[in-house]
């Protein structure tokens, strides 16, 4: 018995529907393409603007009498600090100064970035508590020993309350205590900042007291 099977031959229909779905493929890589370029070039322009932005005059000039402070990272970034940031008993809010006058932000120098913290009055001790506003205290957040950032806000190693913590070398400082030192090899406390609260809104009250910054080699 023979069997009969039917030729299979190519269409032109299946060419002709190959050549719209190549044409799409090119669209969609050269929109790819742009896309790219386009995403590189505002990254680029970002990173003039921050540059741009740090270059200003002023920028690089430590903290001054009447600065406001605006946060340094985070959704909230470049924000003014509101009582409504800082709830007590922390975390911290990492800060820069902000001269109110020109708008230049003092981030041109990692030296002034600042830690900003609201405690419970009463925990404060006395030199503490006479440069707080409301029991908000502000301090350098740069560690003392080798000059990296104070980042954390943890449980002391040495007690049961939370503490400013440098991760690089594990030195811990109490705010509540002028953040002295209370573990770790940094050798004094953190800078101080003095703050001016006037209708809700923060403001810097005088120059750091203490050094700001790491040791000095050698």
């Amino acid at each position: 018995m023979s069997h009969s099977y039917p030729s299979i031959t190519s269409s032109p229909s299946t060419d002709n529907a190959a050549e719209p779905e190549a044409a799409h493929c090119q669209c969609t890589t050269r929109r790819s393409l742009l896309l790219a370029a386009l995403a590189s070039t505002a990254c680029l322009a970002s990173s003039g603007d921050v540059a741009a932005a740090e270059d200003q005059p002023g920028a690089d000039e430590r903290p001054k009498k009447g600065d406001l402070l605006v946060q340094s990272e985070g959704d909230r970034e470049g924000s003014l600090v509101t009582l409504a940031d800082l709830p007590v008993g922390g975390p911290p809010v990492h800060a820069w100064p902000k001269d109110p006058k020109t708008s230049v932000v003092r981030s041109g120098s990692r030296l002034n970035e600042i830690l900003i913290i609201r405690l419970d009055p009463a925990d404060l001790d006395e030199q503490t508590r006479s440069r707080a506003q409301d029991g908000i205290i502000a301090y350098s957040a740069i560690c003392s020993h080798a000059g990296c950032p104070v980042t954390a806000w943890v449980k002391s190693d040495v007690g049961d309350k939370d503490v400013f913590k440098c991760m690089c070398h594990n030195s811990e400082y109490d705010p509540r205590k002028g953040a002295q030192v209370v573990f770790g090899p940094a050798p004094r406390r953190l800078a101080a900042l003095p703050l001016a609260l006037n209708e809700g809104a923060l403001s810097i009250a005088g120059s750091f007291i203490g050094k700001v910054g790491g040791q000095q080699p050698g």
